[in-house]
C-alpha cells in the first residue's frame, strides 16, 4: 500500500512537473529578461531626459514611477505564465493595496504632495525657499520629502504633505529682487545732504538698476532720527552683495559728510530734595 502511495504520488509530480515545468522555466527565464530590459529602458529613459534638459528634481520621480510601474506589470505578466488566474493575483494586490493605503495614510499623503510639487512647480531644486519656520536652499525634491541646505550648512528634511499645503516664500522665483533700506540722521543735520549722499551711492553702483528708478524718501521722523528709506532693484544672485556693501558705503559716507547715525540715548535728571 505504501509503495503504491509513493508511486501515485511520484505520478503526481510528474504530470505536475510536466504541465507547469516548461511555463515555470520559462517564466524565470522571461523575469530575468524582463528586469534586464527594464533597467536598460529606465537608463535610456533617464538619459534622454537629461539630454532635454528636464527639471533635474523631477528625474528620479518619474524614474521612480516607471520602475515601478514596469516591474509591476512584469510581475503580473509572469504570474499568469506559471497558471495563477491573473484576475484573482490583481484582486489581492488591490487588496492588499488598499490595506496598506490605510496603515500608510500619512506617506501616501506625502506622496500625493510630491506629485503636486513636481506638477505644479512652486520652486526647483536651487531655489531658495522659506517654508515651515525653515529658510534653505532646495537640495533635493525626492517623491516623499523634499531637502533643504541651509545657509549654515544644515540639512532639513521637510514631508512633500507639509509642503504641499503650507505657505511658502520663494526668494529666487524671479529674475529681480528689491532691497530695501531705513538709513536715519540725527536732528539738526541736512536732510537734503543725507538724500544726495544716498543718490549718488546708488549712482555709483553699477549692480543697481535704473528700471525701476531707485527711490529714496524721507520716511519717518522717529523718537531719536530722521529715518531715509531707500529702494533698490538688483538680479537676484546679486542681492545680499548690494545690501551688506550698501550699509558699509553709507556708514562710511555719512561720516566722511558730517552726518551723524543716531543711536537711542536716555537723559537721567536728579532732582534734590
Amino acid at each position: 500500500m505504501e509503495t503504491d502511495k509513493i508511486i501515485n504520488l511520484s505520478d503526481k509530480a510528474l504530470e505536475l512537473l510536466w504541465e507547469y515545468g516548461p511555463n515555470f522555466v520559462l517564466a524565470v527565464v522571461v523575469l530575468i529578461i524582463g528586469l534586464i530590459i527594464t533597467n536598460l529602458f529606465l537608463k535610456g529613459v533617464k538619459k534622454l531626459l537629461i539630454k532635454r534638459e528636464t527639471d533635474p528634481s523631477l528625474i528620479p520621480f518619474i524614474i521612480t514611477l516607471a520602475n515601478i510601474a514596469l516591474k509591476a506589470m512584469l510581475v503580473i505578466s509572469v504570474v499568469g505564465m506559471v497558471g495563477i488566474e491573473v484576475t484573482s493575483f490583481v484582486a489581492l494586490i488591490g487588496a492588499a493595496g488598499l490595506a496598506v493605503g490605510l496603515a500608510l495614510q500619512g506617506t501616501l499623503q506625502n506622496f500625493a504632495g510630491g506629485v503636486i510639487i513636481l506638477l505644479i512647480k512652486p520652486f526647483k531644486a536651487g531655489d531658495f525657499i522659506e517654508t515651515g519656520g525653515f529658510t534653505g536652499s532646495v537640495s533635493e525634491i525626492q517623491i516623499f520629502n523634499t531637502y533643504l541646505k541651509t545657509p549654515d550648512n544644515k540639512v532639513v528634511i521637510i514631508p512633500n504633505g507639509q509642503l504641499a499645503n503650507s505657505s511658502m516664500i520663494n526668494y529666487t522665483n524671479e529674475e529681480t529682487r528689491r532691497v530695501d533700506w531705513t538709513f536715519g540722521i540725527a536732528y539738526g543735520d541736512s536732510a537734503a545732504l543725507a538724500k544726495e549722499v544716498l543718490m549718488d551711492l546708488i549712482k555709483q553702483d553699477s549692480r543697481i538698476k535704473t528700471d525701476p528708478a531707485p527711490f529714496v524718501a524721507l520716511s519717518q521722523l522717529a523718537d531719536s532720527s530722521v529715518n531715509f528709506v531707500v529702494r533698490v532693484w538688483v538680479d537676484t544672485p546679486e542681492y545680499w552683495n548690494v545690501f551688506f556693501e550698501m550699509n558699509e558705503k553709507v556708514y562710511n559716507a555719512f561720516a566722511e559728510k558730517g552726518l551723524h547715525i543716531p543711536f537711542p540715548q536716555m537723559d537721567v535728571h536728579v532732582h534734590k530734595d
